[in-house]
């Protein structure tokens, strides 16, 4: 199943749209299952749920030289990376909550989820930059306001026999350092829908209620899990080319090829012209491939080796093709024999 990529301004509402999407999907994959297990699993993936600190993007106390290759921020998005691809399949809906502000580490996401055959969208969390800097500096001064208080309610909670432990936890997020926040909405860049890695591109802004919200996740479950669900195929370059139980393409390529050149040595006599029988490698006995030797010479190694050089660079030049890469080794050796007779036929 598919990778959401939730992204937007910092403080912006993504955490309570992501939030709010999983329990949707969640009620909509015990509806699709009620009677069956779930067809489906679940994963939220956010910084909160990583342990990842928001000090990660704060490049204020970075030299200016170094701000470029940001070694925490870099670390923290191969966290993110490792989670989602860990889980990610055709079985799960992996939703990543995040700022998800650079559109190259978009499309490396994209990549990896068209890599396992599962499509990948994008919900842009929308909303004036107004509203998410009064969000970010309201947590900013409630987090003072607890820090200035903090020293008290512990002194009263110690007075009082209350353990820390049992002090209800927080679950706000916290806010971002004014300047950081700042930043990192200058470098924001706004997805596109039309580029594969930010497409299909749906969109919530702050205002919307929760009715408008679900009218946008029903269109988000029909593209990525009802009929409206398209067939991923990966790119060519990135297919593992393992078609044979016998080993890789590669292998079985050269395991093939190398035992003809052996059988022909073998059973070649002094004087040429011999018909070498090759085994078509398909169990019928009756079936055999045909090495037309040439007459009046014997074949040697050297000559066999640079012919079997020769024809496995053919092929190996064409490996990203679909009708190159499925060769098994009947294929494979029909090919080779073919191969060369033709050569001994220009030779003689």
């Amino acid at each position: 199943m598919p990778l959401i990529i939730v992204t937007g301004f910092p403080t912006s509402g993504k955490t309570t749209r992501a939030k709010q999407l999983h329990s949707y999907l969640a009620e909509r994959i015990r509806e699709t299952s009620s009677c069956t297990p779930p067809k489906y699993r679940l994963h939220l993936i956010s910084d909160q749920t990583l342990s990842i600190p928001r000090s990660v993007y704060d490049l204020s106390a970075t030299p200016a030289h170094v701000r470029s290759a940001n070694a925490s921020e870099k670390d923290a998005r191969a966290s993110i990376y490792g989670a989602v691809k860990r889980v990610l399949s055709d079985r799960d809906i992996v939703i990543l909550d995040g700022l998800n502000y650079i559109k190259g580490w978009r499309y490396q996401l994209f990549c990896e989820s068209k890599a396992v055959r599962t499509p990948s969208c994008v919900l842009q969390i929308g909303c004036s930059k107004e509203k998410a800097k009064e969000v970010n500096e309201e947590r900013l001064r409630r987090r003072q306001e607890r820090q200035d208080s903090g020293a008290g309610n512990a002194a009263a909670d110690a007075e009082n026999g209350v353990s820390k432990e049992e002090t209800p936890a927080e679950e706000e997020e916290g806010p971002y350092e004014p300047e950081n926040w700042e930043n990192l909405v200058f470098r924001y860049e706004e997805p596109n829908p039309m580029t594969r890695w930010d497409s299909p591109l749906f969109t919530l802004i702050w205002e919307d209620d929760e009715q408008q919200a679900k009218q946008v996740f029903d269109s988000m479950w029909d593209t990525i899990a009802g009929e409206a669900r398209k067939l991923v195929r990966p790119n060519q370059a990135t297919v593992q080319r393992s078609r044979d139980a016998g080993g890789d393409y590669l292998y079985v390529l050269d395991r093939e090829t190398q035992e003809i050149v052996k059988k022909i040595l073998d059973q070649q006599s002094d004087e040429g012209g011999d018909e070498i029988r090759i085994p078509n490698g398909g169990g019928n006995d009756g079936d055999e491939l045909i090495v037309e030797l040439p007459a009046g010479k014997k074949v040697g190694l050297p000559q066999l080796q640079r012919l079997r050089r020769a024809y496995m660079g053919l092929h190996r030049g064409g490996i990203g093709l679909e009708g190159v890469g499925s060769m098994g080794p009947e294929r494979i050796r029909e090919t080779f024999v073919g191969y060369l007779n033709d050569a001994f036929e220009k030779d003689g």
